[in-house]
């Protein structure tokens, strides 16, 4: 599905002469174009992406020799999102703004215990926690979907039962200053829907679009009801351990908008650019571990792009290093 020329307008005023292309590539360009059903309007439009595709390649291309060389610790790859520039990429899918829910939570703080026994690493995974790896497509969501994944690991823990809950649902249904839809959200705010309204559908009775539509919430199919939310103290990630630990899979919010995470492909995600305390783009935490070789510390995270991005479908991302990328700042929980 053509999820990206929406953006095509941003083409408009580049030159009418074609770029000077790399011809060795032809094939791989009409192969990706073919892989991702990229249908462009016209020469033009398909010069201008070709032209994005082969920086970005060259630029991934760059970025794993140093990997190779030792100078990184993770690796990049061309994926759905090659014919995209960082800003078209941002303006698409990191629409996450932290500024919009600044003082607006009502739930209760994580207070820490200090609990001696950590294990060295944990991956609720292999617990039966974690539905499968969803696509919140060219739509601002991704609130959408680090809050039903905390809450499908918090129904399991409490039933036993592993169940995929409706992000369309969330979309639709709660409408205010905060939650927009396609716009952003904020995942606390999708926890006190669902404690307003007593459950949220399933996947199965409420599928995901990726557009905003008119509320179809069924109460007879609704499940997962909330008693209340927690937030983890606003950048310790040791309470963000201790609840991975003690709770399950947790949400979280972290800083996405570099062309490093853009074409992430597996290692541990470390961006010497990364802002703690502007994210914009929100996961789940769950689990952790550390690296065998390196011996460095990173979190197992569940992302909303597909199984093709990342390490089919998720990053490890640097952890006990200064709330590297926000990934504490705005982390949080409900309770069912």
């Amino acid at each position: 599905m053509n999820f990206y020329l929406c953006l095509a307008s941003l083409c408009l005023g580049i030159a009418a002469a074609a770029p000077q292309f790399d011809r060795t590539l032809d094939a791989k360009w009409e192969q990706w174009k073919s892989q991702h059903g990229r249908i462009y309007g016209g020469n033009e439009e398909d010069n201008w992406r070709r032209a994005t595709w082969e920086k970005n390649l060259r630029m991934i291309e760059m970025h794993n020799l140093e990997y190779s060389a030792g100078k990184c610790s993770f690796r990049m790859k061309m994926n759905k999102f090659g014919d995209m520039t960082n800003e078209e990429f941002r303006q698409v899918m990191n629409d996450f703004r932290h500024d919009r829910f600044q003082g607006k939570t009502k739930g209760n703080l994580f207070h820490e215990r200090l609990f001696e026994q950590i294990p060295e690493s944990l991956d609720w995974r292999d617990k039966g926690y974690v539905t499968f790896v969803k696509d919140q497509g060219a739509c601002a969501s991704s609130w959408a979907f680090s809050a039903t994944g905390s809450l499908e690991g918090q129904w399991f823990r409490k039933t036993g039962k592993l169940v995929s809950l409706s992000e369309q649902n969330l979309m639709d249904c709660y409408w205010n200053e905060i939650n927009q839809g396609c716009l952003g959200g904020l995942m606390d705010e999708a926890f006190e829907y669902v404690k307003e309204n007593g459950g949220i559908d399933t996947e199965e009775s409420y599928p995901y679009c990726g557009v905003d539509s008119a509320c179809r919430f069924k109460p007879e199919t609704a499940i997962a009801n909330v008693t209340g939310y927690v937030n983890i103290p606003s950048g310790k990630e040791s309470a963000l351990l201790e609840a991975v630990v003690t709770v399950g899979p947790i949400s979280v919010a972290v800083d996405a908008g570099h062309e490093s995470f853009q074409f992430y492909e597996s290692g541990i995600y470390y961006e010497p650019l990364c802002n703690s305390q502007q994210p914009n783009h929100a996961m789940l935490v769950v689990g952790y571990d550390t690296d065998d070789d390196t011996e460095e510390k990173y979190w197992i995270v569940k992302n909303s792009w597909g199984f093709e991005w990342g390490d089919y479908g998720y990053i490890s991302m640097a952890r006990d290093k200064n709330n590297h990328c926000g990934i504490a700042t705005l982390a949080s929980y409900p309770e069912v």
